[in-house]
């Protein structure tokens, strides 16, 4: 059972010494921000609108579910962190906010969010954001993440929701364009994590946690970094086919998906030395702005109406 089951922690002082950011870092906001436009992305290429106000309000209520989710997974995954390298000076490890306090923050955000989108836009958009905090917190990252070396090709699920979510706002209904959406982030989380994972292999070996490159080995990862971008880079391109991304949005996916290839291309043939490590951290960087990238087209053709009209060839 994790240590951070245990809601006292004697190495720290019994009363927090955490400021407000503090437990804003709590809730991940880097990953946060990524959760925003993603469900905006889904909320803007839904085939119908919704009054801004609820949208404004709806998009907040997500974008809180997301943090208590990260707030949660870092309440369970202290024991861990204070591990880690990349992880030890979050705010639990560090001692600055108790598990406790924690645990209380992210289980209140949870619930506040949940209730928030029940009330303002509809159930199935509230339960999907429930499941999704469920589906982070306990599936993976209290079962998947220290059980499987596959954690993060099922826990990205988690991650890729979000769109789902926002199309959910809109119609009370799901449909195939934010199930495309989901394809995307789904099938961009491993070569993203696995790429970060390479470099940080050490940490997570010390940490006990089965990551693909401490089971498999670093030679099966980086051909599956390479297998992931293969398939995810034409998925992406999908969107401008079916007609809810403009000409725009295909230039862009496909080059900059041609880029995500060759970077993993790299990854996979470049295995020694500080080059290796150059060239896992290029795709990680890059996998960000790449995502972030194609969701921002999305928004600025479908949002703001800016869409140029594919070839007719194209439809």
């Amino acid at each position: 059972m994790s240590a951070a089951f245990d809601t006292r922690n004697d190495s720290v002082a019994l009363t927090s010494t955490g400021e407000a950011r503090d437990f804003f870092a709590l809730l991940k906001p880097r990953v946060m921000s990524l959760v925003i436009v993603t469900a905006l992305a889904g909320m803007a290429t839904a085939p119908s609108s919704v009054h801004p106000v609820i949208a404004l309000a709806s998009l907040l209520a997500i974008a809180v579910g997301a943090g208590a989710s990260g707030c949660l997974n870092m309440w369970y995954d202290a024991d861990i962190d204070v591990l880690m390298t990349r992880t030890a000076k979050r705010p639990i490890p560090a001692g600055r906010v108790l598990p406790s306090e924690a645990l209380a923050f992210g289980l209140t955000l949870s619930i506040g969010a949940v209730l928030v989108l029940g009330l303002v836009a509809n159930i199935l958009a509230a339960a999907m954001l429930a499941f999704t905090i469920f589906f982070y917190a306990v599936v993976y990252s209290m079962w998947l993440k220290r059980w499987t070396p596959q954690n993060i090709v099922i826990g990205g699920a988690a991650g890729a929701f979000p769109p789902m979510i926002g199309e959910a706002v809109v119609t009370g209904d799901l449909g195939l364009h934010s199930l495309v959406l989901f394809a995307i982030i789904f099938l961009w989380t491993p070569p993203h994590f696995w790429a970060l994972a390479l470099v940080k292999s050490a940490d997570y070996a010390r940490a006990g946690i089965p990551m693909m490159p401490n089971v498999a080995g670093p030679a099966a990862t980086r051909r599956q970094i390479v297998l992931y971008s293969l398939v995810m880079a034409p998925v992406a391109v999908l969107p401008a086919l079916m007609g809810f991304g403009g000409l725009a949005y295909l230039v862009v996916s496909v080059t900059t998906g041609l880029a995500m290839i060759a970077l993993a291309i790299r990854v996979r043939r470049v295995t020694e030395g500080e080059a290796a490590t150059k060239a896992c951290y290029s795709l990680f960087a890059f996998s960000i702005l790449y995502l972030f990238g194609l969701f921002a087209v999305l928004l600025v053709e479908n949002g703001l109406g800016l869409m140029w009209a594919l070839p007719k060839v194209m439809g």
